[in-house]
């Protein structure tokens, strides 16, 4: 494995129970470092159970997988692993565990044995990269979902991880509190190299990734960059899933006739094609 090589499922396959039907089957994956990967799939696709078995939280039933080159079937390295690829549930309110935000960051530190006089710079920097620096003495559950869920990704940040693995992390939000922590874990991605796997069911989110990966019944159905993914609508569609509503928008345009281009993904592209498509229309 070469040291960009992050994440890697070699012919992985997960049972919850020896005879029952896999989770997870005969995934082979490479998520490099650095890499902003989302994961899409209908309820019960498997894609929570990759997320878990990323984590080290499952272990496969058959074969492999390998956080920052430590086989996660290894019991030595279970710790370090957790500590590498930090975890980020669907409800906030599970992950905090504190009356102040301050604690709630430095309750992870506890846990993995950081001495007392490194926790406070490791706290205050986890802070101020989620933007709560200024909510540090607040009781968490007086914050809104979206603050409470940026508090959960500060105390998995303090702990200095390498990578994030956000299983629906914005399920649970309002539109507000998803951009909020969309945005952050962005940032995060872009300015501090941290590999993000992004589970969701949201496709504006999946459209703001570097890779989209779609899984179907536990196997890897579609792999990709956003665009080569949502051009393929009705492949898309047939995995039961949508696209991004600006493509959704520019396929109904195409069905009328109109030349518009198939894979805009945003509303800065539309916005775009439309002046393209139409230059009489933005004059005055």
């Amino acid at each position: 494995m070469t040291d960009i090589a992050h994440l890697v499922c070699d012919q992985v396959t997960y049972r919850y129970e020896p005879q029952a039907e896999p989770a997870v089957k005969d995934i082979s994956l490479v998520i490099p470092r650095g890499q902003f990967t989302a994961i899409l799939g209908h309820n019960g696709s498997g894609k929570s159970t990759l997320a878990k078995l990323l984590n080290g939280l499952f272990l496969p039933s058959e074969g492999r997988i390998t956080v920052s080159g430590m086989d996660t079937r290894e019991e030595k390295h279970t710790w370090d692993i957790r500590q590498a690829a930090g975890m980020v549930f669907q409800n906030p309110d599970n992950q905090l565990v504190a009356t102040r935000v301050y604690d709630d960051v430095a309750f992870g530190l506890e846990n993995i044995g950081v001495p007392t006089e490194e926790m406070p710079p490791r706290i205050d920097e986890a802070l101020r990269l989620t933007g709560m620096a200024e909510y540090a003495d607040r009781p968490p559950h007086l914050l809104s979902g979206g603050q409470k869920q940026r508090v959960a990704i500060a105390g998995i940040l303090a702990m200095q991880p390498q990578a994030l693995i956000l299983d629906e992390a914005t399920a649970m939000l309002d539109p507000q509190g998803r951009k909020e922590v969309f945005d952050t874990v962005a940032r995060l991605n872009r300015e501090q190299g941290i590999t993000v796997v992004w589970i969701t069911h949201f496709m504006e989110e999946a459209a703001r990734a570097q890779r989209v990966m779609v899984m179907d019944h536990g196997a890897m159905a579609m792999d990709g960059t956003p665009r080569e993914i949502f051009s393929r609508v009705e492949e898309v569609r047939a995995l039961r899933l949508d696209v991004p509503p600006m493509t959704k928008l520019a396929h109904l345009l195409i069905a009328r006739g109109i030349k518009a281009a198939r894979d805009v993904l945003t509303v800065e592209e539309m916005a775009r094609e439309v002046k393209r498509l139409c230059p009489s229309c933005w004059k005055n």
